[in-house]
């Protein structure tokens, strides 16, 4: 019985979807366009639903050119980690809309899939797009995020590069306190793996100037570096203090994946532990 009800309900869908559909025929191709950019704009269903999904594919129908559509359609498999669903969706929308779509590729490359040289790639293509402009997905410069994809790859001297130049360009039309403070954080990361340790001090420290003294990455930089300088009691300070913003919830972390770097308790109290030691 229960076989017979989700069959009986799959034909009442498919034949409620094709006379929806056999009534856009009459519809002239700029009226399709219409109507698909209304029920773009609608409120629409929660995100990766069946409900959100079918008024997606209704919408693309009507226009196969819309390209947030297409894009939107292909979110849900990607943050279930369906690439095979995803990978083919993005292209396509990259294809309709390039300038947008491919940079914000290379973020999903450099965050979902640690894939460095094709996250890079992408960030590159979109200077041979838009020459004149710096591109921005997820509001970050395409120059920040070629500096955390060299991070990932460890190439330190070309993170260092591109975060320079990111924070040089900001300067162009900011003051220093209205760059963000993260840009800072990376950039003394690059420095520290050069073992740049005084450079690396100063932007952690700005890291902590910018971020309201809270961010228990750069205290634990900082303890890092000290550590290193043998400076002990300067060392265990800032561990402590990375501890407790740690446990205030002040710590570098994204939704769906991890963070490039992420710092966690177990590192914190390791390191702790090493300094006591000196």
């Amino acid at each position: 019985m229960e076989k017979l009800l989700k069959f009986c309900l799959s034909g009442l869908f498919v034949f409620l979807w094709s006379c929806t559909s056999s009534s856009y025929s009459d519809l002239t191709v700029e009226e399709r366009k219409e109507l698909a950019d209304e029920k773009w704009e609608s409120n629409k269903p929660i995100q990766g639903s069946p409900a959100s999904q079918t008024l997606l594919d209704e919408i693309i129908a009507l226009d196969s050119l819309h390209c947030d559509a297409i894009r939107e359609k292909s979110v849900p498999y990607l943050k279930r980690g369906m690439a095979y669903q995803w990978k083919p969706l993005f292209d396509k929308a990259i294809a309709c809309d390039p300038n947008t779509w491919q940079p914000m590729r290379g973020y999903l490359y450099l965050y979902f899939y640690r894939d460095y040289k094709k996250a890079i790639i992408d960030f590159n293509a979109s200077d041979v797009l838009t020459p004149n402009f710096v591109d921005a997905p997820q509001g970050h410069s395409v120059n920040y995020w070629r500096g955390i994809a060299y991070i990932g790859l460890n190439d330190y001297e070309k993170a260092l590069d591109f975060f320079t130049k990111h924070i040089g360009i900001e300067l162009k039309t900011l003051t220093e306190d209205w760059i963000e403070p993260s840009a800072f954080l990376y950039l003394g990361i690059a420095q520290y793996e050069l073992g740049q340790l005084e450079m690396a001090e100063v932007n952690f420290n700005k890291m902590l100037l910018y971020n309201k003294g809270l961010s228990a990455d750069a205290n634990y930089y900082l303890a890092t570096v000290y550590k290193d300088k043998n400076e002990k009691q300067k060392a265990l300070t800032y561990i402590k203090k990375a501890i407790a913003n740690y446990e205030a919830g002040h710590f570098r972390s994204r939704h769906y994946v991890e963070e490039i770097r992420q710092v966690y308790m177990e590192q914190l109290i390791a390191l702790q532990e090493e300094i006591k030691r000196l």
